[in-house]
């Protein structure tokens, strides 16, 4: 199955109008990447950029992409995960209405049901935000939609 067939829904536990991903691009062992084209009538848009709120749930929704896509291959339902913190986070710039943006995380650790990324944010070249996130797996599973 290609990343274009899959349904961003089936991997996230968000639902519209919270979605901050419109699809998986890329997914490896270490490496997850995810796009995004922010919309003008999207909650956490205000005079006509993406909020920090935004980005930085942009970057937990590709975790949670990375997570449902590992629960996708082993025919398992989408958990909920929990941003157990954020650390260096660095916002260059706010991304405006239109642009498509491009989340790669970096699996740098993963103990005890918890998962450390490095993610940068990208618009372009550009590079719009950087941060390092600790995400708190949990075997909950997410609604239905």
């Amino acid at each position: 199955m290609s990343f274009e067939e899959i349904d961003i829904l089936d991997l996230l536990p968000q639902r519209p109008p919270f979605v901050l991903i419109d699809r998986l691009v890329d997914f490896d062992e270490r490496r997850t990447v995810t796009q995004f084209t922010v919309r003008e009538n999207h909650l956490l848009c205000e005079a006509g950029r993406l909020q920090a709120a935004g980005l930085i749930e942009n970057i937990a929704q590709t975790c949670a992409a990375r997570m449902g896509y590992i629960n996708l291959l082993h025919a398992e339902r989408v958990k909920l995960g929990f941003i157990g913190a954020i650390r260096d986070l660095e916002i260059r710039r706010l991304p405006r209405i239109g642009e498509t943006l491009r989340t790669t995380i970096m699996n740098l650790e993963e103990v005890f049901r918890m998962l450390l990324v490095e993610a940068e944010v990208h618009s372009g070249d550009e590079l719009l935000a950087t941060a390092r996130m600790k995400i708190a797996l949990s075997e909950i599973d997410a609604q239905n939609r």
